[in-house]
């Protein structure tokens, strides 16, 4: 189908492949839907699957206000090899010899308990982070090493699934769940694993489980995309994680011709339940009223025929709420079918 613009406006969860980039991916919406204006939420490397989140058509405006959620990983931490890229998919660049400690179980659970906490991180050389208009990445693959600054993360947690290799039948390796702050590099964690246990390391695989609201359950495979189109939407309410309100025909007109509004004219509603089946109108129990005053530079979702079709942000000093980003097509709420 040759690409262009439709009337599609809509969030998907994609369960991206191992092999893959997001570019990739997103080519591939871009030809399921026939639409142009494609658009992902937060890179994924091409060894890494999971969760990765799409927009469609003028959802792709969203993209801003949804990359910056925590996230949670799968990853298998490799000992004894460290590479350029810190995975798999690198050069080899330094081996070692692997500690028996790294198969004790109980020096292993306490070691990756006490990764848990805030801390500095230095990114990975090949990294998308951009210094003086250049990615990293970019600058590392034509022999350039840029000078990155380390940056703050925190682990929120850190739980040991397994350890492998004891046997020699394999590589040693940890399989660690992580749950994690924006900004996070799981590859640096793996490779800062290594450097603390006296080993080098690397990822090995790597699985996204969830970015802020949306998880591996409301993702489909790009094949499933194909069959089911439009049912695989999201709610992207849930997604912004922002309080929402349902506004009238007379309400919804002046919203999309950008009109001011004041706090009174809206009665906030905030999520009271994690099912996404509950929440598409405010007469089920997965909505409430929120009793809390609005916040100053709090966007507020705001929501008409149970699409999305504006962002406000309230002003404190004007006690009035401006437009942030208007739909003139709604952003769909997705179906509870799936």
């Amino acid at each position: 189908m040759k690409r262009g613009t439709t009337d599609y406006c809509l969030v998907v969860g994609i369960d991206k492949p191992s092999g893959m980039t997001s570019h990739d991916v997103v080519n591939r919406v871009r030809r399921i839907f026939g639409e142009r204006r494609v658009g992902h939420t937060g890179t994924l490397d091409p060894l890494a699957s999971g969760v990765l989140p799409i927009c469609v058509g003028p959802a792709t405006r969203l993209d801003q206000y949804l990359t910056g959620h925590d996230k949670s990983y799968v990853v298998s931490v490799v000992f004894g090899t460290a590479t350029d890229t810190d995975d798999c998919d690198g050069e080899v660049i330094r081996t070692g010899e692997v500690p028996e400690e790294v198969f004790d179980p109980f020096f292993a659970s306490t070691f990756v308990a006490g990764l848990v906490g805030k801390s500095k991180q230095l990114p990975p050389v090949y990294s998308a982070i951009k210094v003086a208009g250049q990615k990293a990445c970019d600058a590392a693959r034509k022999g350039r090493v840029i000078n990155l600054e380390p940056r703050d993360i925190e682990v929120y947690s850190a739980e040991l699934l397994g350890i492998w290799g004891a046997d020699g039948g394999e590589p040693a390796r940890w399989d660690i769940a992580f749950s994690v702050s924006k900004g996070t590099y799981i590859r640096a964690l793996a490779r800062d694993i290594g450097n603390a246990i006296g080993c080098p390391a690397h990822v090995g695989a790597l699985r996204r489980t969830q970015a802020g609201a949306i998880g591996l359950a409301d993702c489909v495979s790009l094949e499933t995309l194909e069959d089911v189109g439009l049912r695989a939407a999201l709610d992207p309410v849930r997604a912004l994680g922002f309080r929402f309100a349902f506004l009238g025909e007379e309400q919804a007109s002046r919203v999309r011709n950008g009109s001011f509004l004041r706090p009174d004219e809206l009665a906030l509603c905030e999520r009271r339940s994690a099912d996404a089946a509950l929440e598409l109108c405010a007469c089920t129990a997965g909505v409430r009223e929120s009793c809390e005053p609005l916040r100053d530079g709090e966007l507020v979702a705001l929501l008409c025929d149970n699409a999305l079709i504006a962002l406000y942000e309230f002003q404190e000093a004007q006690r009035r709420l401006k437009p942030a980003c208007v739909f003139q097509t709604g952003v769909i709420r997705g179906s509870s079918d799936l």
